[in-house]
């Protein structure tokens, strides 16, 4: 009788380069958090604590990807902020309604595993858990052959954070004459990316040939949190929103009260090298507008007598600017004038 050998490993899945790549995540959070009692990385949940000095507290939760921004990695085999961009696109969400993330758990799933490319992913999404203030507490990593072509993976995050509940920001503090502001983006963030890889894929573009492209396609995405929170302490905004796919009309619209229109001069918007190289391409400022963050990364509503308190809390590249005001409407944002993108 023919006895067949048959291993999870000859399937296509290695459970010893998943125990590694744990082993390899869990000193790595000791090594740069610091932290003297460790979470529960590796086992079946994680137990957090909820902060006790807050009051009435409730919990905001959010998850989200960073899209085909991972193909623009693979091509450049560079894969160190993504991971930051991970983190991102989750509390920057979080913060909206004026949370404190508190944890926040990964999704990779994977073609098979690759010790360097996923431990060059994780060191980002350390990164950015240490820059919010928020800690890595678990995650699941999966080797899927089959599924995956070879070499191409997925990443998801998951946050959680913490508000009080007299400090959650919702549209019943944005009020008549409040001022809009805009907080630069770092850049193209991790939204728009199917466009730009349209693009470049019609042109004939090799981004490997082009520093500029090689830097600016893979710079993260700026992390708000430490700012928003400072400023959501001292009660200094009446509301925010995170500007991702759907552009300046679509995100601002989600927090704008009835009867209240967010009125914003295009004119006023500054935009980055890299919008103006995207509009060069062709691409008409309707579809700007609604594909990319166009330089705003995130936006502040605030009463006027509030704007000159917070400039401090931000550093020089990402100083907020009065972009619009809020008045009376039927149509939650009004666009005047044209981004000037030269």
């Amino acid at each position: 009788m023919n006895k067949k050998n048959f291993t999870y490993k000859k399937s296509g899945v290695d459970i010893n380069s998943a125990d590694k790549f744990v082993e390899f995540i869990s000193l790595a959070i000791k090594k740069k958090i610091n932290k003297k009692k460790f979470s529960n990385i590796g086992s079946f949940g994680s137990i957090s604590d909820i902060p006790n000095n807050i009051k009435n507290p409730k919990i905001v939760a959010c998850t989200d990807g960073v899209g085909t921004k991972i193909e623009i990695a693979n091509i450049l085999k560079k894969y160190d902020t993504i991971g930051i961009d991970l983190v991102a696109m989750s509390v920057n969400d979080l913060i909206v309604q004026g949370a404190k993330p508190l944890l926040f758990l990964d999704y990779i799933s994977i073609n098979k595993i690759d010790l360097l490319k996923l431990k060059s992913i994780i060191k980002g999404v350390i990164w950015g858990c240490k820059y919010s203030g928020c800690e890595l507490v678990g995650g699941e990593t999966a080797e899927m052959p089959g599924t995956y072509e070879k070499g191409k993976f997925d990443i998801a995050g998951f946050a959680i954070g913490v508000v009080d509940k007299k400090k959650i920001l919702n549209k019943n503090k944005i009020k008549k004459n409040d001022v809009i502001l805009a907080i630069p983006s770092s850049g193209l963030h991790s939204n728009g990316y199917s466009l730009v890889r349209y693009i470049l894929d019609k042109k004939k573009i090799d981004i490997k040939k082009s520093t500029f492209l090689k830097t600016e396609l893979l710079k993260p995405t700026k992390i708000y949190v430490n700012e928003v929170i400072e400023l959501v302490n001292k009660n200094l905004i009446n509301g925010c929103a995170h500007i991702t796919g759907g552009g300046l009309a679509d995100n601002i619209e989600r927090i704008i009260p009835d009867k209240l229109a967010a009125d914003i001069d295009l004119n006023k918007i500054r935009t980055l090298k890299i919008f103006k190289w995207l509009k060069q391409k062709g691409i008409s400022d309707y579809q700007m507008l609604k594909t990319f963050n166009c330089g705003v990364g995130f936006c502040l509503i605030v009463s006027p007598s509030n704007f000159d308190k917070i400039d401090k809390y931000f550093s020089n590249s990402f100083k907020p600017y009065v972009i619009g005001k809020i008045l009376v409407g039927k149509k939650k944002v009004k666009f005047n004038g044209k981004v000037n993108w030269f």
